[in-house]
């Protein structure tokens, strides 16, 4: 057994999207290598109505799925198919917008004006890039949760882990989606496939991601007597943390507890020329999904 080291860890960053929905970008737009197959993660959180009631309204996506978390309030969605449907607190939805789709997304604030989720994109391989759309709406009673004996709880969203398997099945990634939250104080390691590029992305609490020998964050101070310390940073919320190889990952509790997303997907390895909502493998696609837009072609038929 080998516990991943820490690569990286970033904060996510204040960013605006679809109509002028306030949201952290935990990752996305950057270099595709160090998350593949994962190309995007959003924070939607939020407590002023304000900030995220216009929502996302329509827009085109081909070549990528989305999966939407809700944790708070309300997703109410429609798509060009007519599909619709609202997505409450704990549910998910994972949407193959494959070879294109038109949707909408708008967000409505539980009884507090609390609104929070999480959107994360995942690339799909060349040979299903233009395969059919298909959703996947999951509620919140269907996704099995884990309590170990030590208060650590585990929602299993997608992929097996400690027995059970989430709902969302046959994605082209085969991922592995948790939502983990580990007691104060409490370590914790959790089994991670060696194949797969994996991250973590703390929203509450704070806690420690790191092996035995290479904590990351390490500082060395001198005390007053001259002799030197270590001292270990936290990963605190809105953090993301990337991780090496390994099949564990590793991660110390603080005195709050931590909450946090891990996530891990096998590498696609292919080309990625990406425009906004659509990712395809060449710019040549990407001029054709454009001018399917113009000409008002991107919906295909189903076959």
């Amino acid at each position: 057994m080998t516990f991943r080291p820490v690569t990286s860890q970033s904060a996510a960053q204040p960013t605006l999207e679809g109509a002028g929905v306030h949201l952290h970008r935990v990752f996305g737009f950057g270099d595709t290598s160090e998350s593949d197959p994962f190309l995007l993660l959003d924070d939607f959180r939020n407590e002023d109505p304000a900030h995220y009631l216009k929502g996302f309204p329509w827009h085109p996506h081909r070549g990528i799925e989305t999966i939407t978390y809700v944790l708070e309030g309300e997703v109410t969605h429609g798509d060009s198919l007519g599909n619709e449907g609202v997505l409450g607190a704990g549910s998910v939805q994972w949407m193959t917008a494959g070879s294109g789709i038109l949707h909408q997304e708008m967000p409505r604030g539980n009884a507090k004006g609390q609104m929070h989720g999480f959107q994360l994109w995942a690339n799909l391989p060349s040979s299903l890039k233009m395969t059919a759309p298909r959703y996947q709406d999951i509620q919140g009673a269907d996704i099995p949760e884990i309590i170990d004996d030590d208060g650590t709880r585990v929602k299993v969203v997608t992929g097996a882990f400690w027995g059970k398997r989430g709902p969302v099945d046959g994605i082209a990634a085969d991922p592995l989606y948790l939502d983990v939250s580990v007691p104060p104080n409490v370590t914790k390691v959790l089994p991670i496939d060696t194949r797969a590029n994996a991250f973590a992305y703390v929203f509450a609490g704070a806690g420690r991601f790191a092996d035995a020998a290479d904590p990351v964050g390490v500082r060395v101070e001198k005390e007053f007597g001259g002799q030197e310390v270590n001292i270990r940073d936290m990963s605190g919320n809105r953090t993301l943390v990337r991780f090496g190889n390994g099949d564990e990952v590793k991660v110390s509790a603080g005195p709050e507890g931590v909450r946090f997303l891990l996530v891990a997907g096998k590498p696609i390895q292919e080309p990625v020329a990406w425009h906004g909502p659509i990712v395809m493998n060449t710019q040549g696609e990407l001029r054709k999904a454009m001018q399917d837009l113009h000409n008002g072609t991107f919906i295909k038929p189903a076959h």
